[in-house]
């Protein structure tokens, strides 16, 4: 008995021997390309399946033919993705601080990271929800709700929001953290499952229950909760295998500053990304509910190639940190110009495409004539803004992964909130309702010699420094 217990304790100690050699061997000696392509192609994959679970909402609702319907949904997206910003707060902001400390070698402390940023992330989006459903009428309003509108925009709101918000916001995290050590197909296997989940769900509820709008936001709030159970299997699982940690015990708020430096540069990327689309719907309200629903749908589809570089984004960020901690610069900026020329390419075919395929696209999202023509002209343009955007992201997320919070929301605030916002305002004066589809193209043009500016200066700092 004795005996056996000293052979399966060997074995153990075997195997995470072996989990560790190859998670340093991944970090530190494989080629550059196949490094990020072990870790950001699972990321990828998994953000293509989240991006279509988020148009699927809008494509099942589409089909209903109201065009009041799609409106509705366009107007609540921009609030439920906060919950995205939530979860780049805690999620990024710890997965960043986890993949530092592995290439410091400090495993010791990553279970009180883990926990600081999957429950406190829980706690401040729970008093999110409670917040957005006392005061749903206001928000609904300033959102541009219509009278025709606002039933289907409340039910929304309160499926995805109030219901849905923790365990949209956990998923998120979960999926992070699990990343950072280098687990990226099992980050990846719980966001697909949830994806999966909610394409499924979407038609039963909204065709087979006739439950309509609140059909589809049930079907996201049910995907996410089954996709956070996913999460926590594969934790269980990989017990002996990883140092990340959900025991409420070891929550604390010791590594809040650090989390928060990187994670706040995230959320902000996020928070004014969405304060833009809103006051973009707010603006777009006044030319009536079918520019709403034509540019919501367009959003959704436009949003595709830049969540795509955001799977590379986040499947490098683990790469970058490591190769940051352990003073590997010159492996660093192999990482991060790589993945530069790839998110060029891919832009490139994704232009092509919309460029090409516009009106096909939104008749396949919403059949009305008058929402499908007005939308394919906007899709032309805004498609434009998509390599710029995606080198800009990749510029903050390397900068994020080094722990350079200020100079990556530097860069955010700079591009959402002193640029962007202004200028949907005065472009919607001065030219219209085209002016405010343009705007995006112009603010990218203007931040991408500053973004590569800030990169430059910081690498050549860190290289004089060494």
């Amino acid at each position: 008995m004795i005996r056996r217990s000293v052979l399966l304790l060997e074995e153990e100690k075997a195997s995470d021997t072996m989990e560790n050699e190859e998670e340093q061997y991944l970090f530190e000696k494989m080629p550059v390309p196949r490094a990020v392509a072990t870790l950001a192609v699972p990321t990828i994959i998994s953000q293509v399946v989240t991006m279509i679970y988020n148009l699927a909402d809008t494509f099942f609702v589409g089909q209903l033919g109201d065009p009041l319907m799609v409106a509705a949904v366009s107007l609540v997206s921009p609030w439920f993705n906060l919950l995205t910003a939530l979860g780049n707060l805690f999620g990024l902001g710890g997965s960043s601080l986890i993949s530092r400390m592995m290439g410091l070698k400090k495993h010791e402390d990553i279970k009180y990271v883990s926990a600081f940023s999957i429950w406190g992330g829980a706690a401040v989006t729970l008093l999110f929800s409670i917040l957005t459903y006392l005061f749903r009428g206001p928000l609904l309003n300033f959102l541009g709700a219509s009278p025709d509108t606002y039933s289907y925009a409340e039910d929304y709101l309160r499926w995805v929001v109030v219901f849905g918000g923790v365990p949209t916001m956990a998923s998120l995290a979960l999926g992070h953290l699990l990343r950072s050590e280098g687990h990226a197909k099992q980050a990846s296997a719980g966001m697909m499952f949830g994806g999966i989940l909610n394409v499924i769900l979407d038609p039963v509820f909204i065709f087979g229950f006739h439950l309509n709008v609140a059909g589809a936001a049930m079907a996201t709030a049910l995907s996410n909760t089954a996709s956070v159970v996913f999460f926590v299997v594969q934790y269980i699982r990989l017990r002996g295998n990883t140092s990340v940690s959900l025991n409420p015990r070891f929550f604390t708020f010791r590594f809040l500053r650090q989390v928060f430096s990187v994670g706040l540069a995230s959320a902000l990327a996020t928070a004014l990304g969405n304060a833009s689309n809103m006051v973009m719907v707010h603006l777009a309200s006044g030319y009536g509910d079918i520019p709403v629903a034509a540019y919501g749908v367009v959003k959704r589809i436009d949003q595709f190639p830049l969540n795509v570089s955001m799977g590379l984004c986040q499947g490098f960020m683990p790469l970058v940190g490591y190769n940051f901690a352990s003073k590997d610069y010159g492996r660093m900026r192999k990482v991060s110009t790589f993945s530069w020329k790839v998110a060029l390419i891919i832009s490139a075919c994704f232009i092509a495409c919309f460029a090409a395929f516009a009106p096909q696209l939104l008749h396949l999202f919403i059949p009305e004539e008058q929402t499908s023509a007005l939308g394919a002209s906007f899709l032309r343009i805004a498609c434009l803004a998509v390599p710029l955007t995606s080198v800009n992201f990749l510029i903050s997320y390397t900068l994020q992964a080094m722990g350079k919070g200020v100079q990556s929301a530097a860069l955010t605030f700079s591009r959402q909130g002193l640029l962007n916002i202004p200028l949907l305002i005065v472009m919607n004066l001065v030219f219209g309702l085209y002016g405010m589809i343009w705007t995006q193209l112009v603010v990218e043009i203007i931040m991408f010699p500053v973004s590569l500016m800030m990169y430059f200066h910081t690498f050549h700092k860190l290289r004089a420094e060494g």
